[in-house]
């Protein structure tokens, strides 16, 4: 192995390989980055291949762990597992996702594990969470901000609200993306969608995504001949999904549902006439740069963290439906416009999000880590 060959456990993502949200995005990147670079890397893993409860894919090393599938136990249960598992292993380090790990940092600490721990966004803020869930994620952010040996925050932003709220540093991260020029668009003739002929929403369907707020403001711009498509779903019955299935039946809405096909995703944000971006609580999306890179003509919603990303006023959009629909009107009869905005979020990808930075910075930190790691005795 070269640059030392570390022993490194990433513990927290459904799994690998899964690009289904943020942090499994990172670790389908960072995870074979650090195999190629020398490391020995193990990720612990929800579900179990062909039955097998450890397994190598793309020379990365699974774990399966055992937990309640469920949205209030899943991270707390499986988090547990995944934790006794690698605590009993000789691993140099860890990189830690979801802060409601945090409550296992100490036993990791106790058996010799230094961590990072990545904070992704403000989980105690979400609104999909109960009342109950989001005093987990508050005393978990305590917990990780007491034991964690680093914090990796994926946005400046997101570092503030850490260094505000517990008087702690962390390592500025944030995802990644690559610079696509795709031509292709043979996916999209299948859903009888055209190139430059629709809007495009890729978000699951949750209160703090605004999706309902992008629907509203697409009435009476979009027509059959242009309609809004919808990628994402709902972690539970919901209101907004019943909406959708309502709104396809006069053709200007088309609701796609999740979709992990990562090639149709691509080809959707490289040909549509505009992508909206409605997230509003957490830091730097995946998806946001994701539609960056590929070059769609990007419109996000006015927070503190997309302003942080896109940086232009050209790319953001106010909370008002009705201020929305005007931009869209706008900006659907400007066709250069809309390769502005093509061009600039390229650029920012570009220059500020590329994967091989994010990766390199992530060994950076573990191998930090690695360092001041002692032997349990």
């Amino acid at each position: 192995m070269t640059r030392g060959g570390l022993r490194l456990a990433i513990l927290g993502s459904r799994g690998f390989p899964s690009t289904y949200g943020g942090y499994e995005t990172l670790v389908r990147h960072l995870a074979p980055w650090l195999v190629h670079a020398g490391h020995d890397v193990t990720v612990y893993c929800r579900t179990r291949d062909q039955g097998r409860a450890e397994w190598i894919t793309e020379n990365v090393r699974c774990v399966a762990s055992r937990g309640v599938d469920s949205n209030n136990l899943s991270t707390l249960s499986f988090g547990l597992t995944s934790a006794t598992s690698a605590a009993r292993r000789d691993f140099d380090a860890a990189l830690v996702l979801n802060i409601a790990n945090g409550f296992y940092l100490p036993w990791l600490r106790l058996h010799g594990i230094p961590c990072a721990v990545n904070t992704d966004g403000i989980e105690w803020e979400r609104e999909k969470w109960s009342a109950m869930a989001r005093a987990v994620f508050r005393l978990g952010a305590q917990m990780t901000a007491r034991f964690a040996n680093t914090l990796v925050a994926d946005s400046r932003v997101i570092g503030d609200v850490w260094k505000a709220r517990y008087h702690v540093d962390s390592v500025f991260i944030p995802y990644g993306a690559h610079v696509r020029n795709e031509n292709r668009h043979t996916r999209l003739a299948p859903l009888h969608l055209k190139r430059d002929r629709y809007l495009l929403v890729v978000a699951r369907l949750i209160p703090e995504n605004n999706v309902e707020l992008i629907v509203e403001a697409a009435r009476g711009v979009c027509t059959p001949d242009r309609p809004l498509v919808v990628v994402g779903s709902a972690n539970s019955e919901s209101a907004l999904e019943r909406h959708l299935l309502e709104r396809q039946h006069d053709g200007t809405v088309v609701w796609l549902g999740h979709v992990s096909d990562q090639e149709l995703l691509a080809q959707l944000w490289a040909h549509c006439a505009i992508y909206l971006h409605g997230h509003s609580v957490g830091g730097t999306n995946p998806a946001l740069l994701q539609a960056l890179g590929a070059g769609a003509p990007t419109l996000a919603l006015d927070t503190r963290f997309n302003r942080e990303v896109v940086q232009l006023e050209s790319h953001l959009f106010p909370h008002s439906a009705q201020a929305l629909r005007a931009r869209l009107r706008q900006l659907l009869d400007d066709a250069d416009a809309r390769q502005e905005l093509r061009a600039n979020g390229q650029e920012v990808v570009r220059t500020r999000y590329r994967w091989d930075d994010v990766c390199a910075r992530y060994e950076s930190v573990l191998t930090a880590l690695s360092a001041t790691r002692r032997r349990p005795t």
